[in-house]
């Protein structure tokens, strides 16, 4: 299984911050190999020709017989091995080893016989300096890598910043607040100076005051086009629903009746989205008790809906629009589920629960949506738009789902006094 990472691990600071502390180190580490191979060679290539050198001298006060200084001598004690071999074979050479704990840089030649001619040098200064530049690099390397994450955080967190704040924007456009907008300043025509050019934060910050924008000029075009053809049609069926009731009894007066009947109620249904579309609805608040006002609610739908109280609660709420949001609820139960129709009330939650078919995937998912039905049933679809448009002016909370044995179950969360 792969493991579970934590949440911060992927932000873009969190990545751009592994990304320039991995490039920092490798980048130190090249450098500081470079150095250290560099500086070793030049250090170790002195050593060597100042102990070849002795070895030279040494060489010669032995051909002529004279005494060997100090530092110098056959088969010296000390020796390594293998350097030793190696000048007995008729080869010179050196190599770096200790010597009664200090380290030694030999070098050594043949002499007669199986022996070795061989010095030593003291090679402590040398392993010092080389150990003090290592050192040096580890230091100078953490310091860098630490100002360069420093650096980079500042100048990530800048963007990162910017971004938050466009998804920010996003996520209150997409709840409806329209007027939300970046303004970015590296995008504002009045601020924005030739020093500070345009990045790509600041285009994906225009680009979404740009959809927003249009979305928000859409969006009210809309909602003035549903409001002045609904206010429109008021006039004419009032008229045509005045004529249609000096009509004889017949039942093709009914009919006419009950269509016209249908088109004032989707044209009250209209209005009443353009108002909240408008967002400028105003509570007229009240106290009031769930239980009696939902067993008010059955009593005006005339409807067979079994009424649950089992626990009564105050709420200081909007009664003509709780009523509104209730109503429409029970309605929609039993013109697109089965009976039996139930409304339950436990505190500040009513719930409205039948036994059809249960809420179809995309009311789910996406929640209602107008004049959208499912399986051919009738009605216009706006009975839940506006439950929820209502809900959401109350400050309440409407859930729809469906229960596990079946049936759909809208669920309405007020806050209680």
């Amino acid at each position: 299984m792969r493991p579970t990472l934590p949440h911060w691990s992927g932000t873009l600071a969190a990545k751009a911050a592994a990304f320039i502390t991995v490039m920092c180190c490798a980048l130190a580490a090249l450098l500081g190999v470079l150095v250290h191979v560099q500086v070793t060679n030049q250090t170790v290539g002195q050593a060597r020709d100042q102990a070849l050198q002795r070895l030279t001298q040494a060489t010669e006060r032995y051909e002529a017989g004279d005494s060997l200084k100090r530092g110098a001598g056959v088969d010296p004690e000390g020796l390594p091995r293998p350097l030793r071999t190696l000048a007995v074979g008729g080869d010179r050479g050196t190599m770096v080893a200790d010597f009664q704990g200090r380290p030694m840089m030999w070098a050594a030649g043949p002499a007669d016989g199986d022996r070795a001619l061989a010095v030593a040098v003291d090679y402590s200064q040398q392993a010092r300096t080389i150990q003090g530049l290592d050192r040096a690099i580890l230091w100078s390397s953490g310091l860098a890598i630490g100002a360069t994450l420093l650096v980079g955080a500042f100048a990530v967190t800048r963007v990162t910043r910017r971004l938050h704040t466009t998804a920010r924007v996003a996520r209150r456009i997409s709840a409806g607040d329209l007027d939300a907008r970046v303004n970015d300043p590296r995008t504002d025509p009045a601020t924005k100076a030739p020093a500070r050019p345009q990045d790509e934060v600041a285009a994906v910050a225009a680009a979404l005051d740009s959809m927003a924008s249009s979305l928000q000029g859409k969006l009210l075009a809309e909602q003035r086009f549903t409001a002045d053809v609904a206010h429109e049609l008021r006039t004419p069926l009032t008229g045509l629903h005045a004529a249609a009731e000096l009509l004889p009894p017949s039942r093709p007066t009914e009919l006419v009746r009950d269509r016209v009947a249908a088109l004032r109620t989707l044209t009250e249904d209209l209005l009443e989205i353009s108002r909240l579309d408008t967002g400028r609805e105003r509570l007229e608040l009240d106290t009031e008790l769930l239980g009696p006002l939902a067993q008010r609610v059955v009593r005006g739908a005339g409807s067979d809906t079994e009424v649950r109280v089992v626990r009564d609660v105050a709420v200081e709420t909007d009664r003509r629009r709780l009523e509104r949001v209730l109503g429409n609820l029970v309605a929609n139960a039993h013109k697109h589920g089965r009976g039996p129709v139930a409304l339950t009330v436990d505190g500040p939650v009513v719930t409205v629960r039948d036994h059809g078919d249960g809420f179809p995937e995309y009311l789910l998912a996406h929640g209602p949506q107008r004049f959208r039905t499912e399986g051919g049933a009738k009605g216009h679809g706006l009975g839940l738009t506006i439950a929820l448009g209502q809900a959401e002016v109350l400050g309440a909370r409407l859930e729809f789902g469906n229960a596990p044995e079946g049936g759909a179950v809208a669920t309405l969360r007020l806050a209680a006094e």
